[in-house]
């Protein structure tokens, strides 16, 4: 493999995803670093608060989607919505509990499309949609959708230290939707390998074999990444020979790696593990059938760089000492 690692970090810092993630920071310079009664900062894939009356936490994400998908793909924008939020529940140690959404249409034909997803993806995860807010006078498609959850045990984007092995886990059973970077491994699944999919990320959490992780979201495997070192204070090295890739992307040209970098898929997770664990984590994976491959370590350091296999070379893509990612910030000498 042979990779322009220049030209292909120049294009990621140029993407829509590391465009949008870049967006977070003018909202969290707002906010302060911590959000009263939070059990963690800003930053990780879900609020978490304190369970009253209990030793567990409970868990709320929310996500927006981008207008022009849903109005080009509203039964799948439907679906997504549903679906990114539990991947984001158990990408820190949770299960899903309810659904609720906001949606809004200047059609009702769409609106119906965008609702029937959503009644999909929330039977096949077997989690109830309860309710929500709807307008159908608004100039254009719109949905943002909200996930109750609850964890024992959390996976935190903030728990990553330098000397752990990092993994990328991904179904790789699926297809892009065009014309987006979405790789479905979704909605032909069988509804029971969905649920036992995601039940594994809180049952390794539970089992004290995982402890710091992200789910891949729509800034690619290495926008993830930027966002799990930002929040552990750390750095990275990842080879890029070793991502799980799907074939039609293996033997392709720089695009076809640009993209998969690039890809939101319906199941994807960057875990950081201590090495000594790393194993045992990638076969609980690989015995569901999920890529699970190390591709690189956590650095002390504020750098992430990447390499490709072939060699020595190797390329900056950020340093958080010159700028940060989500938090708008540079990181202060030393951290």
């Amino acid at each position: 493999m042979s990779t322009d690692l220049q030209a292909l970090c120049d294009a990621l810092r140029a993407s829509r995803g590391f465009a949008h993630k870049r967006d977070i920071g003018a909202v969290l310079g707002r906010l302060g670093p911590q959000t009263t009664g939070t059990s963690l900062p800003n930053g990780d894939d879900c609020a978490v608060l304190p369970e009253p009356g209990g030793s567990g936490h409970l868990l709320l994400a929310i996500e927006g989607l981008v207008a022009d998908f849903v109005q080009a793909m509203p039964w799948f924008a439907g679906y997504s919505a549903v679906m990114v939020n539990l991947s984001d529940i158990a990408a820190m140690g949770g299960r899903p509990i309810a659904v609720v959404d906001a949606l809004w249409s200047a059609e009702a034909a769409v609106a119906a499309e965008v609702i029937d997803g959503m009644q999909a993806a929330a039977a096949r995860y077997g989690v109830p949609l309860v309710g929500g807010h709807t307008n159908l006078r608004a100039a254009q498609a719109q949905l943002a959708v909200a996930v109750l959850g609850r964890a024992n045990a959390l996976i935190s984007s903030f728990a990553a230290l330098p000397g752990d092995r990092l993994l990328m886990a991904v179904d790789l059973r699926g297809r892009w939707m065009d014309p987006f970077p979405f790789w479905n491994a979704s909605t032909e699944a069988p509804p029971q390998r969905l649920r036992d999919d995601l039940a594994l990320l809180p049952e390794l959490a539970e089992q004290g074999l995982l402890g710091a992780g992200k789910d891949i979201s729509m800034a690619g495997v290495l926008g993830t990444l930027l966002m799990l070192c930002e929040c552990s204070g750390v750095g990275a090295r990842v080879d890029l020979s070793r991502l799980p890739r799907p074939a039609a992307t293996v033997d392709g040209d720089g695009d076809a790696l640009l993209r998969w970098l690039c890809a939101f898929p319906s199941f994807g997770y960057l875990l950081a593990v201590p090495a000594g664990r790393a194993g045992a984590v990638r076969a609980r994976f690989a015995a569901r059938d999920i890529a699970c491959a190390d591709i690189g370590e956590i650095v002390a350091g504020s750098q992430v760089s990447v390499g490709d296999g072939a060699g020595d070379e190797r390329q900056l893509l950020w340093d958080f000492a010159d700028a940060g990612f989500i938090t708008g910030a540079a990181r202060e000498p030393g951290r």
